[in-house]
Parts: C-alpha cells; structure tokens; sequence
C-alpha cells in the first residue's frame, strides 16, 4: 500500500465540454447518450466508449460484489447507474449501494431515479478518458455521502482508493482493498480482480 497526497497525473482528453451551458434540470430532460453523458460544474462531458477488458472487469466486478451484497440484502451494484444529487449527474462504471438507500416499488424492484450517492463506486481508467476527471466525481461523491471509491487501472495493476477523512492510498497485489463499513467478510485484491480478466485458459507446454 502507497500513500498518495496527490492525484494521478490526467491522461489525454477525448471527451469535449458542451459549448453552452445548461442547468442540471435541463441535461436530465435530454435523451440519454450512447455513451452516457455527465453533468459537471454546467458542463456535459460524454464517457468513452468502453472496450473489451473494460467491459468484462465491469461485468465480472459488478457480479462478484452483488451476488455477495444481495444473498445477505446488504446492497447491490449496479453497472452504468445514473446517480443526481446535489449539482452533478453522474454515471459511475459501478455504483454501489446499501439495501437501506435503495428504493423499491410494490413489487420489490429497485426505482430508477436514483438521487443519492453511491455509497461505493468504482471507475475503470479507460483509454481516453481524463482520470482526474472521474477522481474529481469520486471526490464529490464522497463530500454527500459515499464512503469509498476505487479508480481500477488495469494497465498499471493498480487501484487508488479514496476513503473519507483519509489522504488516497494506491493499492497493488494482494494488500486486500478497503471496502464498504460491516462488509469487512468480503475480500478483494488488485490481484483477485485482474483475475476475472482471463477468458481462455492458457495451454502447457511440453
């Protein structure tokens, strides 16, 4: 584990800035983009679109977690979940939350409108994409209320974790990474993720 007092250098930018701006109740009024679109500070900045390893380590992480969180109706993860609240509208690779800050309707399904934080929510550092763009959403998720947030970079083998109250820290290998409060059984590894990556075995040779 590595202290960090500062965030990652950002990488090239190929999402571009709206020219105009618009209030936070006129960018939820538009159709949704493909990809997802997020509202920061009046500005309306497009995600990339994600490529194969970025969507499986999405896919097999939401899984993993959710499977653990709902047997237990502990919480669930939600992969491309639209989070609203305060000033910003954004759209987190996974978002998390507990089963107590999910709304259901009568039948038991979760509602859509979700307009709270996500109390965990995990990007995945994408070719073209600004990271300190998506660390400055984690560091705003966490000023209402999410308590942890990892920025997953698969070409460094690394996740910086932000935490609140605490300077980020950049976990490698095995060092289990921090998770949700009184979810503490669940234990996860730079290592145990990049793991899920693999889809065919490799031969042996000889």
């Amino acid at each position: 584990m590595i202290e960090k007092d500062h965030l990652i250098a950002p990488m090239s930018l190929a999402t571009q800035a709206s020219p105009k701006k618009l209030s936070l109740d006129d960018f939820l009024s538009q159709p949704e983009t493909e990809t997802a679109s997020e509202y920061t500070n009046g500005q309306v900045f497009q995600k990339p679109m994600p490529k194969s390893r970025h969507s499986r380590l999405q896919l097999k992480l939401a899984q993993t977690i959710s499977n653990i969180l709902e047997a237990q109706e502990l919480g669930a993860a939600f992969p491309e979940l639209r989070c609203t609240f305060s000033s910003r509208s954004i759209v987190p690779d996974i978002a998390i939350l507990r089963w107590e800050n999910i709304a259901f309707d009568e039948s038991g399904a979760p509602l859509d409108d979700v307009t709270v934080a996500p109390d965990w929510m995990i990007e995945i550092v994408s070719s073209g994409q600004s990271a300190n763009r998506v660390a400055g959403n984690v560091l705003y998720a966490m000023e209402y209320g999410c308590e942890v947030g990892w920025l997953v970079d698969p070409d460094d083998k690394s996740v910086l974790v932000f935490q609140s109250g605490r300077s980020p820290c950049l976990f490698e290998g095995e060092t289990p990474l921090p998770v949700l409060s009184k979810l503490l059984e669940m234990e996860l590894s730079v290592s145990t993720i990049l793991s899920r990556l693999p889809m065919k075995k490799q031969s042996s040779e000889g």
